[in-house]
């Protein structure tokens, strides 16, 4: 394959467009794959800190602010999502002993607050308020870790949406940082050694200040109060550049268990380094293998004393528990505690000494409760169809937190006492809208190939199938992600104006299991768009709504799913919204961390894989002279996990190609990212804008 350096010529577009799309340049550049000539003419806009890019950014903004403008719905948008967003919520505690530290926003902060108080009845005081931190509220709080004494606090922070981290310790006692910063950090944990003195963390090695190869990250232990430089490094493998490292220190302190990842493969390694029984850790000693080789999943959950409860899916596709004694490692010793059942395990939390475990059936979530020994001791009833959004306890003690949300109901933090089984609402919501004038119902379709998708359908109590609503169907497919029913505010929007919102479980997503995941990768993938367009043929065809009122919305591997499927089914969908989208199949992987996509994507880089990610790839699959529905792609200038230049290369094709009169235009968020960390604002302003153009595109 080759490289060119582009040159930049005046694009004239194939036919006359409805709006005044800004000139983009189209340069010359063509690549050679496996013999195949492909143009790629905006290779020019993957380089986003360009003046010739910002200035196509300011100048596609302002057209996408002129589309926006005309929207009589926008400012009606904005104003009932700024009210229903305004409501207390809160993240579930971390305890510690008698500590509760958790994380709370009261309704229109950009940021949550960190809080710690002592006892369920104690007062809260503020332990990090990141709002103090930047004037615009784009510096988030990304992670935190309290030291087993409680005495620090090692946190996590991030600037402009990026994945790049800082790492500070505070003082709980005093609230005040101590001197040091940890930097170069991405894709890390934080677990503290027993004695309180310091923690793991992961780091890639800096190159000059710029971070454009993600590769060769290596474990590290920070001692608090000391420089970074002063840190041990623990463990490496400059050999296997690829490989990622995540530690968990045992219950006793003893051993450290270092899972060894490689992108987005599921599939993990697991290691262990044995800190001796002294006051001080060792880190002399060797770093053996207890699983050698990428051939499953390997979690783990918790440990006691020298024994680590693992989640592993080797010949348990849907996932079982084992126990590990770190102490004599050896296969044969290893015990089955929870073997692989009817539904697929979602995650496992080891508190009270035992073992709390979230199941799926159906994509609707499971809580039930088994001894270590295996034996289910009871179920954790749930409200209805939702979501157990996280889970936390300590291993000794019987009381456990956890969420419960739906597409409906916003998080609910409950305490349950594990000994009992009774439950009590910690923290409720309190929000201006009643859930109870609306319905989730769970459907199931027929895809292309036969196969049984579910769907689930939300609408105003009442409603009838009419066929005129309009709809708004989401989708995600891929990496294993399940989804569940979820909440998001403003959903409550789009329902309140009578719109239907869908969710379709498509294949790639780990609904059903490791199987159900394959079945939508790399040469399979086009199952995922086949499902995707079957869930809308569905809800046309039972009633719901007709092409012209039906959107599709999905955000990052879902943004590729939404521009995959606007390409094959223009005719299907009247407007499409492809959020932080990977669009170029072809080069993603040579972007920051677009590597490790590569075990669900396939890569060009082989003849076989250029085959098929060439035949569905969004950027290359765009046809002159097509009708394609309104489109409102949104991007930010700071996304170092899917890079804007997808977006950008995307709509400037899509500009160049659209044959109709509603619009395709991009919005382009500054001081952003993938989404995690964005300021309360922002996410309002940019909700505004999503809703009311595509209820504007879907009137019909």
């Amino acid at each position: 394959m080759r490289s060119l350096l582009v040159a930049l010529l005046a694009a004239t577009p194939v036919v006359a467009a409805a709006w005044d799309y800004p000139d983009t340049h189209r340069g010359d550049v063509v690549d050679d794959y496996h013999g195949t000539q492909v143009a790629d003419p905006y290779r020019w806009l993957e380089d986003t800190d360009s003046e010739v890019t910002a200035d196509w950014v300011t100048r596609q903004n302002a057209i996408t602010d002129q589309v926006l403008a005309e929207i009589d719905t926008r400012e009606g948008f904005r104003e009932r999502l700024t009210e229903l967003w305004n409501y207390e919520r809160f993240g579930v505690p971390t305890v510690n002993d008698d500590l509760l530290l958790y994380e709370r926003n009261d309704g229109l902060q950009n940021q949550a607050v960190l809080y710690l108080q002592t006892g369920l009845d104690g007062k809260p005081r503020v332990l990090i308020d990141p709002n103090t931190l930047s004037a615009d509220g784009t510096v988030a709080l990304a992670g935190y870790a309290l030291s087993p004494n409680g005495r620090f606090l090692a946190y996590a922070l991030a600037e402009s949406g990026s994945d790049w981290r800082s790492i500070r310790v505070r003082d709980v006692a005093s609230g005040r940082d101590l001197l040091e910063t940890l930097t170069d950090v991405k894709f890390s944990d934080i677990d503290w050694t027993r004695d309180s003195l310091g923690f793991f963390y992961s780091r890639y090695p800096s190159k000059d200040g710029t971070f454009d190869d993600l590769a060769n990250q290596s474990l590290w232990y920070h001692r608090v109060g000391r420089l970074q430089s002063e840190d041990v490094q623990v463990y490496a493998r400059p050999d296997k550049p690829e490989w990622g490292f995540d530690a968990a220190v045992t219950r006793g302190g003893r051993y450290v268990a270092i899972s060894t990842w490689r992108g987005a493969e599921e599939k993990n390694q697991l290691f262990r380094l044995d800190l001796g029984d002294g006051d001080t850790p060792n880190f002399d000693g060797p770093v053996t293998p207890v699983v050698d080789g990428f051939v499953a999943r390997y979690d783990v959950i918790g440990s006691s004393e020298h024994t680590v409860y693992v989640f592993s899916t080797e010949n348990a596709p849907r996932g079982q528990v084992i126990a590990i004694n770190l102490a004599k490692p050896a296969k044969t010793h290893w015990r089955t505690v929870i073997p692989q059942g009817e539904e697929t395990i979602e995650s496992v939390e080891f508190a009270g000494g035992r073992l709390v475990v979230v199941s799926m059936r159906d994509a609707a979530h499971r809580m039930r409760v088994y001894s270590t020994a295996g034996k289910l001791e009871r179920e954790i009833a749930l409200p209805g169809l939702g979501t157990v959004g996280s889970v936390a306890g300590q291993a000794d003690d019987s009381t456990l937190f956890y969420s419960y949300e739906s597409f409906l109901r916003a998080d609910t933090i409950y305490r349950t006492d594990l000994n009992t089984g009774k439950r009590a609402a910690w923290q409720s919501p309190d929000i201006d809208f009643n859930a109870d004038d609306y319905v989730t119902e769970q459907v199931f379709y027929t895809s292309k190939d036969g196969t049984r998708v579910p769907m689930f359908i939300t609408y105003k109590k009442g409603m009838k199938p009419t066929g005129d609503h309009r709809t708004l169907l989401y989708g995600y497919g891929g990496f294993n992600v399940s989804l569940t029913p979820y909440f998001r505010i403003h959903r409550l929007a789009w329902l309140e104006r009578g719109g239907v919102f869908a969710l379709a479980n498509l294949r790639g997503g780990g609904e059903y299991g490791e199987a159900w995941h394959a079945a939508g990768t790399r040469e399979n993938k086009q199952n995922v768009f086949d499902d995707f367009i079957a869930a809308g043929e569905y809800l046309v065809e039972s009633g719901w709504t007709a092409p012209e009122h039906l959107a599709i919305q999905g955000g990052s591997n879902g943004g590729l799913l939404v521009g995959a499927v606007s390409n094959q089914r223009p005719d299907l969908f009247a407007a499409a919204q492809p959020a932080v989208g990977v669009m170029d199949m072809l080069r993603f992987h040579k972007f920051t961390i677009g590597w490790a996509w590569v075990p669900d994507y396939g890569s060009s880089d082989d003849a076989e894989g250029f085959d098929y990610l060439h035949a569905y790839s969004p950027l290359h699959n765009i046809k002159p002279g097509t009708d394609y529905p309104a489109t409102l792609v949104t991007t930010a200038d700071h996304d170092d996990r899917v890079v804007p230049g997808h977006s950008f290369k995307y709509i400037a094709a899509m500009q160049h190609a659209h044959a109709g009169d509603d619009p395709v235009v991009i919005r382009i968020e500054t001081k952003a990212g993938h989404g995690a960390g964005k300021p309360t604002s922002k996410r309002i302003a940019e909700a505004a804008d999503v809703y009311a153009f595509l209820w504007r595109y879907t009137g019909g």
